[in-house]
């Protein structure tokens, strides 16, 4: 009897997670969507197919987007606002996932990688942006060294240096390339490792009177780093450099751009397009 009691207080749990998370694959990103995007403009000279957009909801309410690869089952990238936080985890949530993407048993056996977020709670303050990024169509297969060292400390870079610095806005968009390796169940390719991982903010409002080596860093930056065990590291860059090596390394073609008009900030009477 106290087995069937915890069975249905589970199959219960499962299904108010259900209820509240929604991840809604769009044609086109809808308004409230376009809002995680700088001038409502998602990265343009990424077009194929097998990727979808979904604009992902957490109890009623559109919390960030992603581009996602339904053929790797990983984000290609994901788009979100940057919220003023302290850096704490939500540790509570249990995983999403949904249809064709991947699911926790691909990630079960393989040891030597860990689930990575696109979009990491640290960067979020209300406790559903947080428990939106605990859905598996915004992590990808990372590296343990990679995941726990470098990466952190880069996202933990930019958490404080948006904190400081950026008064206004911040958006953010964080992705992978990939080269064909894959994680494997029962004989068969399931989801793709990313070679690398790349990440770019965008703020137009930031403080003026901020240290130069900070202040250089603005209206935006990027980085990128290599998803390895031995001597991984994230090397912070311009936009337009991180631009330029991902059509070095991957699919986007000659017109890719992360953020609108390379965040450059709008006259006066410049509406959304």
């Amino acid at each position: 009897m106290v087995f069937c009691i915890i069975e249905r207080a589970q199959a219960l749990a499962w299904v108010l997670v259900l209820v509240m998370v929604e991840a809604e694959v769009q044609e086109n990103y809808s308004p409230a969507c376009r809002e995680f995007m700088y001038m409502g403009t998602p990265p343009l000279g990424l077009e194929d197919k097998g990727l979808k957009k979904i604009c992902q909801s957490y109890n009623g309410k559109p919390r960030f987007v992603t581009l996602y690869d339904t053929f790797d089952h990983i984000p290609v990238y994901s788009a979100y606002t940057f919220k003023r936080s302290d850096g704490a985890k939500k540790v509570d949530v249990p995983w999403i996932f949904e249809d064709a993407q991947a699911v926790l048993e691909d990630y079960s056996n393989a040891v030597n990688f860990e689930r990575g977020h696109l979009n990491p709670d640290e960067h979020q303050s209300d406790p559903n942006d947080k428990a939106a990024t605990y859905t598996l169509t915004n992590v990808v297969p990372q590296v343990r060294e990679f995941n726990i060292g470098p990466w952190k400390t880069h996202e933990h870079t930019i958490r404080r240096r948006l904190n400081n610095y950026c008064r206004g806005t911040a958006y953010m968009v964080t992705g992978v390339t990939t080269s064909g390796n894959m994680i494997r169940r029962h004989n068969i390719d399931r989801v793709a490792v990313p070679t690398y991982l790349w990440s770019a903010y965008c703020c137009i409002d930031y403080d003026r009177n901020a240290p130069f080596e900070e202040r250089t860093k603005f209206p935006a930056y990027a980085a990128h780093g290599l998803n390895q065990k031995e001597r991984p590291e994230v090397l912070e860059m311009s936009v337009q450099q991180l631009e330029n090596f991902l059509k070095s390394v991957t699919f986007v073609d000659k017109t890719f751009q992360i953020f609108y008009d390379n965040c450059v900030p709008p006259d006066n009477g410049l509406h959304m397009p």
